[in-house]
């Protein structure tokens, strides 16, 4: 009978212990969450670099500061691995921004600013998984240019720091008309670094933005894209049961794109961002993930 209840127990603790391991946002004490620059792997790094190069069109892109690459190696959460290229080359981003403004209005609404309405969340959920312009501007006119740049500068994130090259932006309504606030390093309306969006899925991931409550409510808006093109292509195709929590944009020769993938099992669990100047931009993103994936895997021993 004892052996029983042993059992039992035992296997409750180990059911428990892999829930946790699967879940989203991973529950992290803040002690835990490390600056990426602290996450920097040579050996990760290395590989990144040798992958990239190997490829003559892409070599050419990053040599011109018209590709940049950021990756999080999620498989272990405690052995976090960050690897970048251009890192804090600012580009503009076109649409992927939007995740600034979903950011801001979360956190507006759990400090009483914001009303979270139905028609809030509907468009949060436009804004994100179809990229609606429409709503993504009603979203930047409720909270407002002010409270994007406060948010984005507040020493809590520092998505946007003058000192490492800027970082995430909006300063312009999607759609044209109206008041501007571009960012005072290039003058740019919508921007990003690798580096910076790394950081705010890194974040989310671990329940950081804003606090667990809303980063849930957050990954919840991003999961499922609606919008089956770049990375999502390519990885419909090769994990087609994996989570995916995404946001990309393009125009004109801007492409961008930035994902958290989540997979069944801990071995495909990473952070993927591009940032692309190049008409061929769409095709090199679907293009970059199986290489990826190729520098995530780890030996076997």
């Amino acid at each position: 009978m004892k052996s029983k209840r042993f059992f039992f127990v035992f296997s409750l603790i180990a059911s428990t212990l892999v829930s946790a391991q699967n879940e989203l946002p991973i529950p992290t004490e803040d002690t835990r969450i490390k600056p990426l620059s602290k996450l920097l792997d040579s050996s990760l790094q290395t590989k990144l670099e040798s992958e990239l190069a190997a490829h003559a069109d892409w070599n050419r892109l990053i040599s011109q500061k018209k590709m940049a690459v950021g990756i999080v190696d999620l498989s272990d959460p405690d052995n976090v691995r960050f690897a970048r290229v251009n890192g804090n080359h600012m580009m503009y981003a076109a649409s992927l921004p939007k995740i600034a403004i979903l950011l801001a209005a979360m956190d507006a609404i759990d400090k009483g600013e914001l009303k979270e309405t139905a028609e809030v969340k509907k468009d949060m959920r436009l804004m994100i998984s179809k990229s609606n312009n429409a709503a993504s501007t009603r979203m930047i006119d409720r909270v407002g240019y002010a409270k994007l740049e406060a948010v984005m500068t507040d020493p809590k994130y520092n998505f946007y720091d003058e000192d490492k090259g800027g970082g995430l932006w909006v300063g312009k309504r999607y759609g044209g008309g109206g008041n501007t606030n571009r960012e005072p390093l290039k003058n740019l309306s919508h921007a990003a670094t690798v580096t910076q969006v790394c950081r705010y899925y890194y974040l989310l991931a671990n329940g950081k933005l804003v606090n667990e409550k809303r980063s849930e409510q957050m990954l919840a808006i991003m999961e499922d894209p609606e919008l089956h093109h770049k990375f999502v292509n390519t990885l419909d195709q090769i994990a087609p049961n994996a989570r995916l929590f995404r946001k990309s944009g393009s125009w004109r020769t801007y492409h961008s794109d930035s994902i958290l993938v989540w997979g069944e099992n801990s071995e495909r669990r990473y952070i993927l961002v591009a940032l692309i100047d190049d008409p061929s931009g769409e095709q090199i993103i679907r293009s970059l993930v199986k290489p990826i994936e190729k520098v995530l895997k780890k030996p076997v021993l």
